[in-house]
């Protein structure tokens, strides 16, 4: 490809690298490489705003973030129950008795995550 400098860093190809690739494959434009693709399939395009620069861009995002809900704010019912909560002092040295932990793991990788998976589910809800 060329030597010429990029257009942008997230385009790396100039419109002569373009170019030099469209006439490898015999290609004029790129829309002709979709020409078998009848036109009902192919998509419209995006109606997407003009750049900005990152600052704003920055800036934006956070007064979009902002109008999200907190979930320590507001109900929330993500991870099925399964969230930070009260965890009373005794449990701590009841799960890691060597009855509940162990750091055998089966050879199996069939066996051993399910092993796991109950390991984690047990130890997760008793905390």
């Amino acid at each position: 490809m060329s030597d010429s400098p990029l257009t942008s860093p997230f385009i790396p190809n100039t419109d002569d690298d373009r170019a030099v690739m469209l006439a490898e494959v015999g290609a004029s434009a790129v829309e002709d490489l979709f020409g078998d693709i009848p036109e009902q399939y192919r998509h419209p395009g995006l109606a997407l705003p003009a750049p900005i620069p990152e600052m704003e861009l920055r800036a934006e995002m956070t007064t979009l973030a902002q109008r999200n809900f907190h979930a320590g704010e507001h109900p929330s019912f993500l991870g099925a129950g399964v969230y930070h909560h009260f965890c009373p002092a005794v449990v701590a040295p009841l799960v890691t008795r060597g009855e509940f932990l162990t750091s055998y793991t089966p050879y199996q990788p069939e066996v051993s995550q399910g092993t796991l998976q109950g390991t984690f589910e047990f130890q997760t809800l008793t905390a």
